[in-house]
């Protein structure tokens, strides 16, 4: 099964167009949706969730379309927003348990068996009887895939999921989105470019609710290999670098400034190759973009 996208658009009343004629093709299995903040993810996301509908365009999940069949299209979808609301004093065993029954799952034995393999998949069963207020940022995120995945669903997309995880929480978070990712389309909508990196297979980035980039991570950090050049510099002299040299992304060290800079060559005997990888695929495609629309 595929997910595919022709020219979907949306704009909202206060003129700001979120997607533009966005084109996509999504097979089963991981894929990445990069883009920094306002760059119009969260717009797909919740398009493709149902939550909004879009200006124009189509988005096909098989046979199912997704802007017009949506009572479908939720029997299918699991879904984990950026920012979800818990009841507080609820318990997650007893939580999932009423998820359950409202998507269906009427008979009880069944309901109790799916909820404890989604308690234990999630890493959540020692803690099933604790209330969900008592929960860390971790735990509530493996909640929210847990109640995602009720009913077996065919889509799942989860919208900046690692934001705010300490580095433990996140790695076990990143293990359980690639398990789930082996029978089902997922899309990790996020701004993180490591998550990407160490999770998807395809991918896109999107800007100002446009793709502007897309395909295999491992391909498009190739195709810059061997043009990545970084110097370190004092801070007043970034402006000049940035004037004459495509200046992709600034870092600081030890109060120094490091550039990394584009450029088929070396730009002269100052500058060291850098091993290329996805954040400089990733900043070379928005510093363009953005430098494109201020000339």
């Amino acid at each position: 099964m595929e997910l595919q996208i022709r020219n979907l658009n949306k704009t909202y009343s206060n003129g700001v167009q979120a997607l533009k004629n966005v084109n996509l093709d999504i097979p089963q299995g991981m894929f990445g949706l990069l883009g920094p903040n306002g760059a119009g993810k969260s717009s797909l996301m919740r398009t493709l969730a149902t939550l909004q509908q879009a200006d124009s365009g189509t988005a096909t999940l098989g046979e199912i379309d997704i802007l017009k069949d949506k009572d479908k299209v939720r029997q299918i979808l699991g879904y984990l927003p950026q920012e979800f609301g818990v009841y507080p004093k609820v318990s997650a065993i007893n939580m999932l348990d009423h998820i359950a029954s409202l998507k269906g799952v009427s008979n009880r034995s069944e309901r109790k068996e799916l909820v404890a393999s989604l308690l234990t998949k999630t890493n959540l069963w020692q803690v099933r009887n604790k209330s969900l207020g008592t929960y860390s940022g971790g735990m509530k995120q493996r909640f929210g895939i847990a109640q995602a995945l009720i009913g077996d669903p065919r889509l799942i997309i989860v919208d900046e999921p690692t934001a705010g995880l300490d580095p433990t929480e996140r790695v076990r978070f990143h293990n359980l989105l690639s398990e789930i990712g082996e029978n089902t389309i997922v899309i990790l909508s996020t701004h993180i470019v490591d998550d990407i990196s160490n999770l998807c297979n395809n991918m896109a980035i999107i800007n100002l609710g446009e793709v502007v980039l897309k395909g295999n991570p491992g391909d498009l950090t190739e195709s810059i290999k061997g043009k990545i050049w970084k110097k370190i510099i004092e801070k007043e002299e970034l402006e000049s670098y940035k004037a004459n040299l495509q200046v992709i992304s600034t870092h600081l060290k030890a109060g120094k400034t490091i550039i990394h800079v584009l450029n088929e060559n070396q730009p002269d005997n100052t500058f060291e190759s850098s091993p290329a990888n996805l954040e400089d695929v990733y900043f070379s495609e928005i510093t363009s973009r953005m430098n494109a629309i201020s000339v």
